[in-house]
């Protein structure tokens, strides 16, 4: 009997960790990523910007005192071509960057395409596994009304108040200023019941897009993995939220378009291409913020994780298309990560990228969250930026309640928010500006750590200073 118990318990904990285990979905898939030498066939040119940049791009880099340069050139049509040979699938494209993502089922044939003249490097960024874990259920029910005990009687930021007053953004919020006019892209992994939600109704949606690669490319298939998980859908509440007396977003007036770019189903290099296609999207259509919750370390394969010493703004294709935003002309907003209390502890990429604003996370008696990842970057400059409540953020769940979660990624959209409210009422200010603005609001600019970063910001301080 003795010998049989432990028999028996490892055959239940084996049918458990099978129960877990679904079959990954679709054919077996390899993805590449080439880098291309040059632009030299581009169909293009410099002088007709509007031929691939919106007209609200272009207004965005104008009004900044921006110039279009190579890295808005469309990569070329006739070297994207060469790629779409039988069984080998263009995934998608970086102007900035000059790459091609193409997947097929056939490595071999990867392989070969990587001694085109026209590729200068290639690596394989995804090789799709042969299980993955359970995928969450879809909840396609709604709640249509709060608890009583989750309203504040007569205040219209309700359980949202502790986290906006923090970084005084009430008073933003007072002066008129919502996020009216600013455009702001969420990058995240999935918006549960975005649509339905009674707090997220009003929400201006410009527009939603996919960008991860699906193994079934049916509008069926797509739909399911833009709602199948609602930390998207959570970050929209932290910014868009309007439930007066319940909670309220940081910028409730703003526009948004939602990108989904994280495959909640592995992770591995790719994320980092699907990442940058949707920043240059956001760009193109004319975002002035992007809020992404959304940071990597340590991939599936453990052969591509980084380093401590490769977290230095450009090793990582990620943070070299992170550090070019401002210079397009648009704020990008990154969590911090959520490593403190683990064996790595540091940001992850694009966290490190330079000229963005990184968010770590404190709780309500403004001390630093013990799984808030801290800086500073491998050079040197300081990391986190800025901090801001993430333990526990009021936010709406993919099922319409409300929750107090935790997490970096939560911290982050409240920041966002009231950047798009700053940059509202200072619209002459450039990216640049607004960015180096919020760092020096903050209670620790002058003496910044590798924990706080520069602190808590004062919206209000970053904005009266600037105005009579």
């Amino acid at each position: 009997m003795n010998r049989i118990l432990p028999l028996l318990l490892l055959l239940i904990t084996t049918l458990q960790a099978s129960a877990a285990k679904v079959k990954y979905p679709g054919e077996r898939c390899y993805i590449f990523r080439y880098t291309l030498r040059d632009k030299a066939a581009t169909t293009f040119s410099l002088d007709r910007p509007q031929r691939f940049l919106s007209r609200k791009s272009l207004e965005r880099r104008e009004r900044q005192g921006l110039t279009v340069d190579s890295t808005d050139l469309p990569v070329c049509r006739h070297y994207v071509r060469q790629f779409e040979t039988d069984g080998a699938q263009v995934v998608g494209t970086s102007r900035w960057q000059n790459t091609v993502v193409v997947a097929s089922a056939d490595s071999l044939l990867l392989v070969r395409l990587a001694s085109l003249p026209i590729v200068s490097k290639s690596r394989c960024v995804f090789v799709s596994p042969d299980s993955i874990d359970k995928q969450d259920d879809l909840r396609l029910n709604v709640r249509e009304t709060f608890n009583k005990w989750d309203s504040v009687k007569n205040d219209p930021l309700g359980m949202a108040r502790p986290q906006i007053e923090m970084l005084r953004g009430d008073s933003l919020h007072e002066a008129g200023l919502r996020g009216q006019g600013m455009t702001i892209a969420v990058l995240d992994g999935g918006f549960q019941n975005y649509d339905r939600i009674p707090a997220l109704r009003r929400v201006r949606i410009e527009g939603v897009r996919e960008f991860v690669h699906l193994p079934s490319t049916s509008e069926t298939a797509r739909s399911k993995a833009f709602q199948r998980i609602d930390h998207g859908t959570k970050v929209l509440s932290a910014l868009a939220a309007q439930a007066p007396e319940v909670t309220m977003g940081t910028a409730p007036e703003a526009s948004f378009w939602l990108l989904r770019c994280e495959d909640p189903l592995t992770e591995q290099p790719v994320e980092e291409d699907y990442w940058t296609m949707a920043a240059e999207w956001a760009d193109s259509v004319g975002v002035d913020i992007i809020n992404s919750s959304l940071g990597y370390y340590k991939y599936d394969n453990g052969t591509d994780n980084y380093r401590l010493q490769d977290l230095n703004g450009h090793s990582s294709f990620v943070s070299r298309s992170a550090s070019l935003l401002a210079r397009k002309g648009i704020v990008l907003c990154n969590s911090a990560g959520n490593s403190g209390m683990g064996q790595w502890k540091k940001i992850g990429v694009p966290a490190d990228a330079p000229d963005i604003l990184t968010v770590g996370a404190v709780n309500k008696e403004r001390q630093i969250a013990t799984f808030s990842s801290i800086g500073p970057s491998q050079d040197l400059r300081v990391k986190p930026d800025v901090v801001a409540m993430g333990a526990g953020t009021a936010l709406i769940s993919g099922r319409g309640t409300l929750v107090h979660d935790m997490g970096t990624s939560f911290s982050t959209p409240l920041v966002c928010g009231l950047v798009a409210c700053l940059w509202q009422g200072l619209r002459e200010k450039t990216a640049l500006e607004i960015i180096d603005l919020v760092r020096r609001s903050a209670d620790q600019y002058n003496e910044p750590t590798n924990i706080y970063g520069y602190g808590l910001p004062n919206f209000w301080k970053a904005y009266t200073q600037c105005k009579p």
